[in-house]
């Protein structure tokens, strides 16, 4: 993550699915189950559930470049998600594997309609920032230029899974 705090930029990729049960097992590993939901005012709207806790937070995000945003986000009370959810236009369910590898905090998100495919994404301090990807996790390509994998084009509209 960015030392600048409200600033994210990240690197995604659409991977093969992974070994959910050896996820499960990295020391360190966190699995949470995210509703995204995007609003007519353009915010996002995630409930968390990490076993019994369950937190509501509202993002805002402005584009700078295909790998960097501007991120303003807030834990709201479960009272404002529902007001806000009133404004939905589009939900999406997934599961999160949060695991730490090496210096970075790799996200793993798992969907519902896939069953061959899955997203990881790296978060970084800067553009040119080098990393590394475990050898468990098998790219199928990087998907960060591609409108048709982000999060709110998936709640509207489902690519098919990849052939390999």
């Amino acid at each position: 993550m960015s030392k600048d705090k409200n600033l994210e930029i990240e690197r995604k990729f659409l991977i093969k699915y992974p070994d959910t049960a050896m996820l499960e097992g990295i020391k360190g590993a966190r699995k949470i189950d995210i509703t995204q939901t995007y609003t007519e005012g353009g915010a996002r709207l995630r409930r968390w559930q990490e076993g019994d806790r369950v937190s509501y937070i509202k993002t805002v995000k402005t584009h700078i470049t295909d790998l960097t945003r501007i991120e303003l986000e807030n834990e709201i009370t479960k009272d404002e998600y529902e007001i806000l959810l009133k404004e939905e236009t589009s939900r999406l369910k997934k599961t999160r594997y949060r695991i730490p590898f090496e210096d970075h905090l790799l996200e793993i998100d798992i969907f519902p309609f896939w069953k061959n495919q899955a997203f990881l994404e790296i978060e970084l301090e800067s553009e040119e920032e080098a990393f590394s990807i475990p050898e468990y996790i098998t790219v199928i390509k990087e998907v960060i230029e591609d409108k048709a994998y982000r999060n709110f084009a998936l709640s509207k509209k489902i690519p098919k899974e990849e052939i390999f």
